[in-house]
């Protein structure tokens, strides 16, 4: 096989594998679901580790349990307690 056709062929699937992503991102969209991107502190990540590991949850279940339960801790007037709390623990 010479270079060109090889190079073609990896463009092929490279090109594949893109539209299977992007296929894959619109189905999630029209479930409703939306992407969120962002790093982590160490201490995100500390906190992070220590719930998957307990709770064998994915990225996804994680952070949208995350946001529910800080959604329910403002609208319940927790969160200033809990910030503390976190600082106070280097969390």
């Amino acid at each position: 096989m010479s270079q060109e056709n090889r190079s073609n062929e990896e463009n092929k699937e490279a090109l594949s594998n893109a539209e299977k992503q992007r296929r894959y991102r619109e189905r999630q969209k029209q479930a409703g679901k939306k992407e969120l991107r962002g790093y982590l502190t160490p201490e995100a990540l500390r906190c992070y580790q220590d719930i998957q590991q307990k709770t064998d949850w994915n990225d996804s279940t994680l952070i949208s349990n995350a946001l529910r339960l800080m959604y329910a801790a403002h609208k319940c007037g927790q969160i200033g307690l809990l910030n503390r709390w976190l600082n106070e623990h280097d969390r």
